[in-house]
């Protein structure tokens, strides 16, 4: 898929590598690898699929933080974001997520930065709920 920045969404390629369990995928213009532990008799050369769901939580909410300082000229120096998925209950996951916010800020300034990473897109759309379209799966 050639990488097109004015597309109204953009598709993200995954496709098997020789490795067993290895996965490369693309959005066409950035490349990465996602597969499974040792254990799991994968390669540990990349991101785990549910590292992934906590990592665009995560980048989602740090870069909302960043963007809102930005704006409205907060002296934040660093934004870390920890997203722990928690896939226990057996009706519903619960997304466990930390920020910790360095630089010298007002209780206040921290309060609406926070109030901005909580309100990051990414989380609205999981708030949103899920469904799935299954689009041109081969069939058996």
């Amino acid at each position: 898929m050639e990488y097109k920045p004015h597309e109204p969404y953009i598709m993200i390629k995954a496709t098997s590598k020789a490795t067993p369990y290895q996965v490369q995928f693309t959005n066409g213009k950035h490349t990465a690898l996602a597969d499974t532990k040792y254990y799991e008799t994968g390669g540990d050369a990349g991101f785990q699929p549910h590292e992934l769901l906590e990592a665009a939580l995560a980048t989602c909410m740090n870069m909302t933080a960043r963007m809102y300082a930005a704006k409205h000229a907060v002296p934040l120096k660093q934004v870390v974001t920890k997203v722990l998925l928690d896939r226990s209950g057996e009706e519903q996951v619960v997304f466990n997520c930390v920020v910790e916010l360095k630089g010298k800020l007002t209780f206040e300034q921290k309060q609406a930065i926070l109030a901005a990473a909580r309100a990051c897109p990414v989380r609205k759309t999981l708030l949103r709920g899920v469904r799935f379209k299954d689009e041109k799966l081969e069939k058996i």
